[in-house]
């Protein structure tokens, strides 16, 4: 295989001069010096990488996914919108490299180096990134739904907006991150890593006092009066929990009443009826445990509204 002629084709065909589109499907690189090669949409399925230098390499919307980037150096590489689906990166060097929007479902990254590494609206879903370095990297709006962050260091990292649903977060190093409006939903955080620097979701519950709420139950929006003596707790979301409320009224989506009482969603033998106090013996206060037990609602009506 020339490798050479392979390269100088496939600028051809980036250029509109003829030549064709670089086809690297299953080729055994490994070891290759592709030090700042262009092979911008390149089809790379499955290639053999590993140890490969890509060192500044342009690999924007390539096809890399199942490939073997065990150990390969993608330093300062540009791989924004590629497809690394299921791709083996155990071990890489991604320090700088510009993965903005890039697709790493379901990839394996334990121990990569991803510090500094843009990510910005990456899919991380399902993801192994067990003790990965993503110290400073952009993950601003990444979905890294039910991914494996197991002493992970995220210190400094923006997961602003980032979707972290499902996702095991034992151990990691959350030191100085910005997680406002993250989605933390059924994430696993036992021995998780912050400090007074880490920024997470505005809390939503007021911390005295009673308050106006409202919940969706059965498709009807429920006004709900928290008392002051009432335990509460804010979520990883902008929903709050209670442990007991006084129920106002019982409306459609349009404002409209809509009968005397309605069953919880999640309990049938749950009722929520009008003039009545409902209560949770067995509430829990931790705010990251999302879908444990407790009155859920918001603080607004047109937020209850519009939940499913």
């Amino acid at each position: 295989m020339d490798l050479k002629k392979i390269l100088d084709e496939h600028l051809l065909w980036l250029n509109g001069e003829g030549g064709s589109r670089a086809d690297l499907c299953d080729v055994d690189l490994r070891n290759a010096d592709l030090r700042d090669a262009n092979l911008r949409g390149a089809n790379l399925f499955g290639a053999n990488l590993r140890c490969a230098n890509l060192f500044g390499a342009n690999l924007r919307d390539a096809n890399l996914s199942n490939a073997d980037l065990r150990n390969a150096d993608l330093r300062c590489a540009n791989l924004r919108g590629a497809n690394l689906r299921g791709a083996n990166l155990f071990g890489a060097n991604l320090r700088d490299a510009n993965l903005r929007g890039a697709n790493l479902s379901d990839a394996d990254l334990p121990g990569a180096d991803l510090s500094c590494a843009n990510l910005r609206g990456a899919d991380l879903s399902g993801a192994d990134l067990s003790c990965a370095n993503l110290r400073g990297a952009n993950l601003f709006g990444a979905n890294l739904s039910d991914a494996d962050l197991p002493g992970a260091d995220l210190s400094g990292a923006n997961l602003s907006d980032a979707d972290l649903s499902g996702a095991n977060l034992r151990g990691a190093d959350l030191s100085g991150a910005n997680l406002r409006g993250a989605n933390l939903s059924r994430a696993s955080m036992d021995q998780m890593i912050w400090d007074i620097h880490t920024a997470f979701y505005p809390l939503q519950c007021p911390d005295s006092g009673s308050y106006i709420g409202y919940k969706k139950a059965s498709g009807l929006v429920v006004e709900l009066e928290i008392p002051a003596d009432a335990r509460r707790s804010s979520a990883t979301s902008r929903k709050c929990r209670a442990s007991k409320a006084k129920v106002l009224s019982i409306t459609d989506i349009n404002g409209n009443p809509a009968g005397g009482q309605v069953k919880s969603n999640y309990d049938p033998n749950f009722v929520y009826a009008i003039g009545e106090t409902v209560e949770v013996t067995d509430f829990d206060d931790n705010r990251w445990n999302e879908c444990s037990t407790g009155i859920h609602h918001f603080i607004t009506r047109a937020e209850a509204g519009i939940y499913e």
